[in-house]
């Protein structure tokens, strides 16, 4: 299973924003709101140029979803051939990932976490069990814990601390341990910090 394992807060420094969703991250934005390195404080990001610009917002889109490269050009090729706008269908098909969707379900505190609950096999779709974190979800599919995750504490205690309703495009089910694909998200009920049309722009040079 292919995943980043590089050094989380640099990356979020350099990005301007918490990628990883994690405390630390938090905490290190709050002390140090500029990027890495020795130059970092006195680096103006507005004169860094296109391509900088195009970059960055692909690689935010790469780090909050967990997604790698040669993921992310599928997805952009998958985007390109479906209608509609291509930016749109990219976050698009970004959010239908199985383990966005437990992310969003409110069953794990962060996307790292939603991808090991997937992996691990505590998830099942239209009951059957799925274990790949990039699988890709479709309208009226369903979305539920195993049994055993059921009784996992962490899993309890993110649903009773968190209180992350479920996005519009998700219809919680049986009392909040199973989620239905009500439709597919427009780009208004997705809320990460992206700039998708510099992503196009990027791939179409």
């Amino acid at each position: 299973m292919a995943r980043y394992t590089g050094p989380k807060v640099r990356v979020s420094r350099r990005l301007g924003i918490n990628v990883f969703e994690n405390a630390k991250g938090t905490k290190a934005l709050e002390r140090r709101p500029f990027p890495p390195g020795a130059h970092g404080r006195t680096r103006r990001r507005s004169s860094e140029g296109e391509y900088l610009n195009q970059l960055q917002e692909k690689q935010k889109a790469k780090y909050i979803y967990g997604v790698l490269e040669r993921q992310f050009r599928k997805i952009y090729d998958e985007a390109v051939r479906r209608s509609g706008p291509t930016g749109e269908n990219i976050l698009r098909l970004l959010e239908l990932r199985l383990d966005n969707v437990v992310y969003r379900a409110g069953w794990a505190a962060t996307r790292p976490q939603a991808r090991q609950f997937v992996s691990h096999g505590l998830v099942k779709v239209d009951g059957k069990r799925v274990n790949i974190p990039s699988y890709t979800l479709g309208k009226g599919e369903i979305v539920s814990l195993s049994d055993k995750a059921r009784n996992m504490i962490v899993i309890q205690h993110n649903i009773d601390t968190l209180g992350r309703a479920p996005v519009a495009w998700l219809d919680a089910q049986d009392g909040g341990k199973a989620v239905a694909v009500r439709d597919l998200p427009t780009r208004e009920q997705i809320d990460v910090p992206v700039k998708e049309q510099l992503i196009v722009e990027l791939y179409s040079k």
